[in-house]
């Protein structure tokens, strides 16, 4: 269900028939990468995070792990991410299929700085066999409750 309201959303954009359905998983960075045939840098990973009392996303490049006292700094607590069996209920989406679009209205989007050595990237697309390749401007533009640019990431 949540690839058909991340589609519903695209439409208002004429954007829908942008995004990539694939016949295998592309849940993970590797798998996305493989099934896009690209480099898993450019493959926008989206985390979800509890904030003292809200809920975020954040997306970052897919060759990027959180750096926590960069978190802590920008965020003022400590990472703690959404658990598995919550995310659907608390995002609307399944693990795999996490990206900011056709969200819950209460979750907020943050954008981290190693997206933008990219020309585009490419999120999830609300399943865990989607993706829609977005340039820097276009993923402000249509992630949902959007905020704005982080530096809370370091290399794997």
């Amino acid at each position: 269900m949540s690839l058909e309201n991340v589609k519903k959303y695209f439409k208002a954009f004429k954007r829908d028939n942008d995004i990539i359905v694939f016949d295998k998983s592309s849940a993970t960075v590797e798998l996305a990468a493989m099934a896009l045939k690209t480099e898993e840098a450019r493959i926008a990973k989206t985390l979800a995070f509890i904030k003292n009392d809200s809920l975020i996303l954040v997306l970052t490049s897919g060759d990027m792990k959180i750096d926590n006292k960069k978190y802590k700094n920008e965020f003022a607590c400590k990472a703690k991410m959404i658990p598995y069996e919550d995310t659907e209920k608390l995002i609307g989406h399944l693990p795999g299929g996490i990206c900011p679009f056709a969200i819950k209205d209460n979750v907020f989007v943050y954008l981290d700085e190693s997206l933008k050595r990219f020309e585009t990237s490419f999120p999830a697309a609300g399943s865990a066999n989607s993706a829609i390749e977005l340039n820097c401007e276009e993923l402000m533009k249509y992630s949902q409750n959007f905020i704005k640019w982080v530096d809370i990431c370091k290399s794997k």
